[in-house]
């Protein structure tokens, strides 16, 4: 998901989704191509449209941003991602909904929102083998942890 800052002027946060794939003791990241985070690893994700499900966002955003389609397992967590300037202003403020899913087929291929794509074990996130973004590790333990239905 490539976050690019809303207005200042915006007074509230916007929503995004993130897709948190899992495929055996897998899981899907994205590296970001655009703004302040580009070449960071992340989940893929993007904005939820006007009229469109969580799910169904987290769904849409994967299969746009990786070519992969999942079945979803539910809301896994909210995250709350927010910039602020020197003086502590915030200047965007996004809440992001994590929706958990099991790989069912497709593989992984960066479109132009992604600089690439790849499959990463726990021990590859959390040992510091990839440049994850912040919330990155505690969201792939939490998927981890969550047992599939």
């Amino acid at each position: 998901m490539t976050l690019t800052p809303p207005s200042p002027a915006r007074d509230r946060p916007v929503v995004g989704v993130l897709a948190v794939v899992r495929r055996g003791n897998q899981l899907l990241l994205a590296q970001r191509s655009r703004g302040s985070y580009k070449g960071r690893w992340g989940f893929p994700g993007g904005h939820l449209e006007r009229g469109e499900t969580v799910i169904a966002a987290a769904l849409r955003e994967l299969e746009e941003e990786t070519g992969v389609k999942a079945e979803s397992r539910g809301f896994l967590t909210t995250l709350d991602e927010i910039g602020r300037d020197a003086a502590g202003i915030v200047q965007w403020h996004y809440v992001l909904i994590a929706v958990l899913a099991d790989w069912l087929e497709g593989e992984p291929v960066a479109a132009d929102d992604a600089a690439g794509v790849r499959w990463a074990t726990l021990d590859e996130i959390a040992g510091g083998a990839l440049p994850v973004l912040d919330q990155v590790e505690r969201v792939a333990r939490l998927a981890y942890e969550t047992s599939p239905t």
